[in-house]
C-alpha cells in the first residue's frame, strides 16, 4: 500500500461531446509526500485544472486510480468522496471564495464545525491559524474589510483548518502583487512544513515555482518532471 497522502496512478480523463472525444490526461502518474510542496507549472489548456479536480475528488477518472492515504478514493461513491474531501483535502483558489456574511474567524471555523468539531474548539484553532498568518487583529473583520492578501491568507487558513493530509492550490497568489504574493507563499510554505501536508501548487510564477521542492508539468496528458 502507498504511504503517500496523494498518489495518481495511470489516471486518464476524456471529455466527450457531440464532436467526439478529447483526451486530456493519458496515464498520468504523480505521488506527493508529507511536508512536500510541488509546483505544477503548465499552460492553460494542458489539463492542469482537470488534474487538480481529479486529485481533489471533484471528478472521477475514466481510467486509473486516485489514492488518498493509500485508499482508492476516486472509485468511491459520492458520499464517501465528499467525506474524504472534507477530512483529508484542503483547497485554495486564486479567488479566495470566502463567505462574505461571516468574519475571518467564522470562515476558518466553519469547515471544522461542519466536520463535527465543537464551536469553541473550532474557533480556538481558527484563531491560532489566523494568528500564525499575522491576522489576530483582523479576525473579527468581514472579507469586504480585508485586503486581497489578507483574504487569501484567511482562505489558506481555512483550507488547513481540518488538518488535511493534502493541500491543492490553483494559482493561490495569482491576483496578488509581488510583495504580498511572496509573503503569502512564505506562510503557506511554513504551514506545509510544520503540519506535514503534501501540497500541489499550480502556478505560472517561475520564482515561486523555483522555491518549491520540485516542479512538474503536463505533456501529452502525462505528468513529467521539469
Amino acid at each position: 500500500m502507498s504511504n503517500a497522502p496523494l498518489e495518481l496512478r495511470n489516471v486518464g480523463r476524456v471529455f466527450r461531446s457531440g464532436e467526439g472525444e478529447l483526451p486530456v490526461l493519458r496515464g498520468a502518474n504523480l505521488a506527493l509526500h508529507p511536508g512536500e510542496i510541488v509546483a505544477l507549472v503548465a499552460p492553460s489548456g494542458s489539463g492542469k485544472s482537470t488534474l487538480l479536480h481529479l486529485a481533489g475528488l471533484l471528478e472521477k477518472p475514466d481510467t486509473g486510480q486516485v489514492l488518498i492515504d493509500g485508499r482508492d478514493a476516486g472509485a468511491q461513491a459520492d458520499a464517501q468522496r465528499t467525506a474524504i474531501r472534507r477530512d483529508r483535502i484542503g483547497f485554495v483558489y486564486q479567488f479566495h471564495h470566502l463567505l462574505p456574511e461571516f468574519t475571518a474567524l467564522e470562515n476558518v471555523a466553519m469547515p471544522q464545525i461542519i466536520a463535527g468539531i465543537g464551536r469553541t474548539q473550532a474557533q480556538a484553532r481558527a484563531a491560532d491559524l489566523l494568528a500564525g498568518f499575522g491576522l489576530t487583529a483582523r479576525m473579527a473583520h468581514y472579507p469586504g474589510k480585508l485586503s486581497g492578501g489578507e483574504q487569501q491568507r484567511v482562505a489558506i487558513a481555512r483550507a488547513l483548518a481540518n488538518r488535511p493530509g493534502v493541500l491543492l492550490a490553483d494559482e493561490p497568489t495569482g491576483n496578488l502583487d509581488v510583495a504580498t504574493a511572496d509573503k503569502v507563499f512564505e506562510e503557506l510554505l511554513r504551514l506545509v512544513r510544520e503540519q506535514g501536508v503534501a501540497a500541489l501548487i499550480a502556478t505560472h510564477n517561475p520564482d515561486l515555482a523555483a522555491r518549491m521542492d520540485r516542479r512538474v508539468t503536463l505533456r501529452d496528458g502525462r505528468v513529467v518532471a521539469l
